[in-house]
């Protein structure tokens, strides 16, 4: 399974565990969570540099919200 399917396939439990956070997933497994995209990186980078490393965000409940708008006259 690739990164993003793993994702699509666990977003919801993710979003609850990391809100707001960035996570690097290597091979179906989250392996750094950090504020900072580049330091989940980092993270992710020493102790799996030789492996593919997809860094996600979770998003907050507040950034999850769907804005529905009547735009009828």
């Amino acid at each position: 399974m690739d990164a993003q399917l793993y994702l699509l396939k666990n977003s919801e439990s993710l979003s609850k565990k990391y809100p707001g956070k960035y996570v690097a997933v290597v091979e179906e497994k989250v392996v750094a969570v950090d504020s900072s995209p580049l330091n989940a990186y980092n993270k992710a980078k020493e102790k799996h540099g030789d492996k593919e490393i997809a860094i996600f965000y979770m998003p907050t409940d507040e950034e999850m919200v769907t804005l529905l708008c009547d735009f009828s006259i």
